[in-house]
């Protein structure tokens, strides 16, 4: 059951890999739509409003992990049930962000972006008046659907709002809503169903979007800068081999870092035997490693192709040894919470470089995959997770799945990536989604 309940927990931290995953996508945008002249006004204010959606779709996501137990008495059905409304938002975000990118490739990304919100709005107001579980995760699959299309067309108007060569301070800018709502969105809506209701959860959800919605209509920029781009290119993206196999290798590989973080209260408490006034320090401690392998695996991604996702899929795979063997020992686990942290994040912007390389021109598409990738990874860590508990194999057994996993990512990476020859058409496709 334990491993059951912590499913999806890990959800909270993949919003840091998201920023710099998606920050190399933003940057390539910029050759598309930053080649206007004329000033744009209100820069400032259109970054926060773009930081406003994201704090609310994020605020929305984190906080449903905190009200499961809520609602799953509130519906009369087990935690385990419950669950399937958060899984069900995950598979909006792995199935129906990139149906929505496709079917909306053509529609300026002022439009989408609005669109996009109004949809959130009316998911999260479904979600309030759900009647039983099976509507709830209906509700949820709809507003899943909002997120990975939105961070794609979010990505591509920080970038037209910024200007050439900005791309990565424009993302960061647009994510640090998403961080915000990484730090208090699951406790703010935690604390909000616990003292009112999980349904006033949602309700503040939705109160939270419609200010998004108002700033996003105020401080957008109206331009034909920010069309979209062809159906056709969007769909030749997903006919490459290459797309597909980097996400197989970005969904395998990093769900050992949910397998990890998932799975860090038991660690300390159960493993450790230490009290659970010290699972916020080792969370602190896991969250310093991601940030230094931001910092260093940016840097190797711009200047080498494939380095940072070997060295990080192999550091990760010894340091998650060196917990399953030794683990129980609070001096051994917070050094390899923290070296798991950075070493996995070392890795994923170079992912993110490879699969943006692969489908130039659909950068948005690439933005909703790459996505898709992380819920995926998440899904599968905490699943593999939650499959060795259940076997009562020990606490610390998650890390063996999380072995397995990437390991089966870096042997796909190595044995077939690596040696695939890129494909022609990729440099056409370049010259055609500029001429759209």
């Amino acid at each position: 059951m334990k491993g059951i309940q912590s499913l999806f927990s890990a959800r909270r931290k993949d919003s840091t890999m998201r920023n710099r995953a998606f920050e190399k996508q933003c940057t390539a945008e910029e050759s598309r739509h930053t080649t206007a002249t004329k000033p744009i006004r209100h820069t400032g204010l259109t970054l926060f409003a773009l930081a406003l959606g994201t704090f609310a779709i994020g605020t929305g996501e984190f906080g449903s992990n905190g009200i499961i137990q809520l609602f799953s008495s509130s519906l009369g059905v087990s935690i385990p049930v419950a669950t399937y409304a958060i899984t069900a938002y995950a598979f909006g975000v792995m199935f129906g962000s990139p149906a929505i990118t496709i079917l909306a490739a053509r529609m300026n990304r002022r439009t989408l972006l609005l669109g996009l919100m109004v949809l959130f709005l009316i998911g999260n107001m479904l979600s309030a008046i759900a009647p039983n579980i099976a509507m709830l995760i209906v509700f949820r699959f709809i507003t899943g659907c909002v997120q990975g299309a939105y961070f794609g067309a979010g990505a591509v108007v920080a970038a037209y709002v910024y200007g050439p060569g900005k791309g990565g301070k424009a993302f960061a800018t647009v994510m640090g809503g998403l961080t915000i709502a990484t730090i208090f969105g699951s406790p703010l809506g935690t604390f909000i169903g616990q003292s009112a209701s999980w349904r006033v959860t949602y309700w503040t959800v939705v109160g939270v979007g419609v200010l998004a919605t108002l700033a996003l209509f105020a401080w957008l920029p109206r331009t034909d800068e920010l069309r979209g781009g062809s159906v056709t290119s969007e769909l030749g993206a997903l006919r490459r081999v290459s797309v597909w196999l980097m996400v197989a290798v970005a969904a395998l590989g990093i769900s050992s870092i949910f397998a990890v973080y998932t799975f860090i209260g038991p660690f300390v408490t159960d493993a450790a035997h230490r009290s659970p006034s010290v699972i916020p320090f080792a969370l602190a401690v896991f969250g310093l490693g991601m940030a230094a392998g931001n910092f260093l695996g940016g840097r190797v991604a711009d200047r080498h192709e494939s380095r940072g996702l070997t060295w990080g899929f192999g550091g990760v795979l010894v340091l998650l040894v060196v917990i399953g063997v030794a683990g129980s020992n609070l001096a051994v686990l917070m050094p390899a919470l923290f070296g798991v942290g950075a070493t996995m994040m070392f890795a994923i912007p170079t992912i993110q470089v490879r699969l943006t390389n692969a489908a130039p021109d659909a950068p948005t598409l690439m933005g909703a995959l790459n996505l898709a990738a992380l819920n995926l990874a998440n899904s599968l860590g905490a699943i593999g997770g939650a499959f060795t508990l259940d076997a009562g194999w020990g606490t610390l057994s998650t890390v063996w799945a999380g072995l397995a996993l990437t390991s089966a990512g870096l042997l796909l990476f190595a044995a077939v990536v690596l040696r695939a020859k890129p494909a022609p058409a990729v440099a056409e496709a370049v010259a055609a989604g500029a001429g759209v």
